[in-house]
């Protein structure tokens, strides 16, 4: 335990995200049920979806200064606990208004988990690991994905919706308990942690660890990261990519109720299997990428391979799939998408903390994440009208965008390496 007590870290967080992801799909899954009950239509659906997303980017922004500010453990800890009392409070909505409201909370509350991740990631893992730690946290994600459809399919039919989001609030503070009882402080404090995880490839660390003064470390602010051209190809590539994420996230269900018929039951029995290739994906391609990085290439070789494997898989996938007429075809060929989007994205979220130092971490995942929220904001405003016939149009609109979030890599990221300090020009030079 003591030698991998990161392990135990990132895999708490999974769990977590496992949890957030059934919280945030129970609406969509039960969708069709309380939109009878509330008189809503699908135009309602995608304004709830909107302001969730639009939220969700305020709390991208504000949870990772505040991470950055108040650390790992207690900046999880406010998060789930805003969260579970959000997705708990649905079960009193009876409007789309008041649904709103509680979308709301949950999205802000919800978005902590993200740029908490990434700053976790970069305190306690080397670079060689990074990518796969983030896979394994990338994973809790698509294994609640897996396990919401089923999960609140069969809740609903024993509790209705109502009593569904009741009980998976509670989910949230069962999770807390080991969370705040296991873990008491960071890496360089955590008298668990391992020698890796508290040196890590990190000079200042590595300084302290053999008693020699450490050079200044690079900590920008926000102002400093957006001067640097790193930091604005992490954020375009999140605003090109996260919309194809997010179509499936919000709308598979209504794709497969709208496409085949399929009620809330049969939507239990479908929807899963494309978050099964999400999790394969998330970890392939961290195991990928820290593969690569042991056979001798270098970190920015390997990443920016690995995002590109990954965007060639989701690309044609989405193509495909307007075509497919049976819903078995269907979900695989989503699984394709899912698993070569989450290849991709696993490694691109390391970037932040590939390029500064854990301390400004958060803050650019944090500014990355509002942009990809800009970017699924988009597509959910445009789903609504595309839809009209088919949801073959906005499954094209999406596979456009993988080569421009892979273009943001390569040419605007540049090299993927510790970003140094903008040197300023005196007026005398």
């Amino acid at each position: 335990m003591k030698s991998h007590f990161r392990w135990v870290v990132i895999g708490l967080i999974a769990i977590a995200t496992v949890i957030n992801y059934i919280d945030r799909n129970a609406l969509a899954v039960m969708w069709p049920e309380i939109a009878a009950d509330i008189g809503a239509t699908k135009e309602d659906y995608a304004a709830l979806v909107t302001v969730f997303m639009v939220f969700y980017a305020i709390g991208q922004f504000a949870f990772g200064k505040l991470f950055d500010a108040i650390g790992v453990r207690l900046g999880f800890a406010l998060s789930i606990g805003v969260w579970s009392i959000s997705i708990a409070l649905h079960a009193v909505a009876n409007s789309v208004t008041s649904f709103a409201i509680f979308r709301a909370m949950l999205g802000i509350s919800e978005a902590g988990a993200w740029p908490g991740a990434v700053k976790a990631n970069a305190e306690w893992f080397p670079p060689s690991e990074r990518a796969f730690a983030q896979g394994i946290f990338n994973a809790g994600a698509s294994i609640g994905a897996i396990i919401s459809a089923p999960l609140i399919a069969f809740l609903y039919l024993a509790l209705d919706w109502k009593g569904t989001f009741i009980l998976i609030g509670a989910l949230g503070f069962l999770w807390l308990l080991p969370w705040l009882i296991i873990y008491r402080a960071g890496p360089k404090q955590q008298a668990m942690a391992d020698a890796a995880a508290r040196v890590l490839d990190n000079p200042t660390a590595a300084a302290q660890a053999t008693e020699t003064p450490a050079a200044p470390v690079y900590v920008p602010n926000v102002r400093q990261l957006l001067g640097h051209r790193q930091s604005w190809g992490v954020i375009l590539s999140r605003f090109f990519l996260d919309p194809v994420w997010w179509l499936f996230v919000s709308w598979l269900p209504i794709y497969l109720a709208e496409t085949f018929g399929f009620d809330i039951k049969q939507i239990g029995i479908f929807a899963w299997v494309p978050f099964v290739g999400a999790a394969i994906g998330s970890l392939g391609g961290g195991w990928l990428s820290g593969q690569l990085i042991k056979s001798g290439r270098s970190v920015n070789m390997a990443r920016k391979l690995s995002i590109t494997v990954g965007g060639a898989i989701m690309a044609p996938c989405l193509i495909a799939a307007p075509f497919m007429t049976e819903p078995t075809a269907a979900v695989l060929v989503i699984a394709g998408v899912l698993f070569g989007f989450q290849i991709a994205i696993g490694n691109i979220q390391t970037l932040p903390g590939d390029l500064f130092d854990g301390r400004s971490v958060g803050s650019l995942a944090g500014v990355s994440g509002m942009a990809a929220v800009a970017g699924v904001l988009i597509t959910t405003w445009l789903v609504p009208a595309m839809t009209k016939v088919s949801f073959g149009p906005v499954f094209l609109l999406v596979a456009a965008l993988v080569p421009l979030s892979l273009i943001s890599v390569w040419f605007v990221t540049g090299r993927i390496a510790p970003v140094e300090p903008k040197l300023s020009v005196s007026k005398d030079s």
